[in-house]
């Protein structure tokens, strides 16, 4: 190999980039002292365009295509580089590869819950998340903005500015958005569609747009989903007074397969008689009902009624009230002089206190105590 062919192999001849990555947004073509020399062939392919650097100075940008580095194509750089004179050297030039695909399975959502405020259940906490793409929008604000002097400028440089700007507007359009909690969900792409304008005019500042903006899902605290799937499982049982009869016959059913039937279940014969007759009441028009609505059914009666409970009265004594007591424990304070007949007395059905004395029914029957000894 000659001078001139050594001379001439550090001269690059053609300029490209092909991707092999899944995350970089702009690539600068490696130069390592070389120079770009004329009449090379730069390859831009669909999804990018290059931009060449001059001195910190963006000088041309070029679109998809195969393009011959001359004069005539370089109108911005040959002026930089004084080739309108007829110069035909080699030059040194930044050439960055912007990648203008779209980015996407980029996700975000919301570390601490937003506060709204809903007509039915009055404030509420609501977290949401979701995806979106970005793509360049403008490769010179882009450099200028973001890139600088980066080699290689991938999306997780970029991804948490842009996350933490959604998450700001998403909470935002949450909180004002007027929406029930229970619309929320059908909502959800009117809301993800107005977000993704709004956050595109953001990220147009810094060189970028936002083709696609997406929310997957508005979710409540657990405890409020907990409760709301118990008012939902209320409504899908329909009728309490079927579904309690239904689960009595169940239980019968399942005690019946055990080893020995219900007596083998370990509940024993007198148990399980029992168990049968609160199955019979249950199946009764009305007993189900009655569970449904939280009163408990009357007990099968095993044995005579109670006695009936004489009067019952109250005694005021220093300003206390005393009582239940029935009329002979009167009798018994009145002779022991712990109460006389200005106490204060009342049962039920009198409007108000009336005096002890005053009360037949509460005096001691003639003969009823024994009269003092003799000394």
């Amino acid at each position: 190999m000659g001078l001139m062919d050594k001379i001439r192999g550090e001269f690059i001849d053609i300029v490209e980039w092909t991707d092999d990555t899944r995350d970089t947004i702009v690539w600068r073509f490696p130069r390592y002292e070389n120079e770009i020399k004329m009449n090379a062939k730069l390859v831009v392919r669909e999804g990018q365009v290059a931009v060449f650097v001059n001195e910190g100075t963006i000088a041309d940008v070029f679109s998809p295509g195969t393009h011959t580095l001359e004069t005539q194509n370089l109108p911005v750089l040959s002026t930089l580089k004084g080739w309108k004179y007829g110069f035909d050297s080699p030059f040194k030039a930044e050439v960055y590869f912007v990648s203008t695909r779209q980015f996407t399975d980029l996700k975000w959502g919301t570390q601490n819950p937003a506060m709204m405020r809903d007509a039915e259940f009055g404030m509420v906490r609501v977290r949401a998340f979701g995806t979106y793409s970005i793509k360049a929008a403008d490769p010179a604000v882009l450099l200028r903005e973001l890139v600088g002097t980066d080699p290689a400028f991938k999306t997780d440089e970029v991804d948490e500015f842009v996350r933490q700007s959604v998450v700001s507007r998403v909470v935002t359009a949450l909180a004002t958005s007027g929406v029930a909690v229970l619309d929320l969900a059908a909502h959800q792409n009117e809301i993800a569609d107005r977000l993704g304008v709004i956050i595109s005019e953001d990220l147009n500042l810094l060189g970028l747009q936002m083709p696609r903006f997406i929310i997957e899902n508005i979710s409540l605290p657990p405890e409020v989903e907990a409760t709301m799937d118990k008012r939902t499982e209320m409504g899908v049982l329909g009728n309490l007074d079927q579904f309690t009869k239904f689960q009595a016959a169940s239980a019968i059913t399942d005690a019946a397969q055990n080893p020995g039937g219900i007596a083998g279940a370990g509940v024993g014969i007198g148990v399980g008689a029992s168990l049968g007759a609160q199955l019979a009441q249950a199946l009764q028009p009305g007993t189900a009902s009655a569970s449904a609505q939280g009163v408990a059914p009357a007990a099968a009666t095993t044995g005579p009624p109670p006695l009936p409970v004489g009067t019952q009265w109250y005694l005021g004594v220093n300003g206390q009230q005393v009582g239940p007591m029935a009329p002979s424990e009167i009798q018994a304070r009145v002779a022991a002089g712990t109460v006389t007949s200005e106490s204060l007395v009342w049962r039920a059905g009198m409007q108000t206190w009336v005096r002890l004395g005053e009360v037949a029914e509460l005096q001691a029957a003639p003969g009823s105590t024994p009269p003092p000894l003799q000394p």
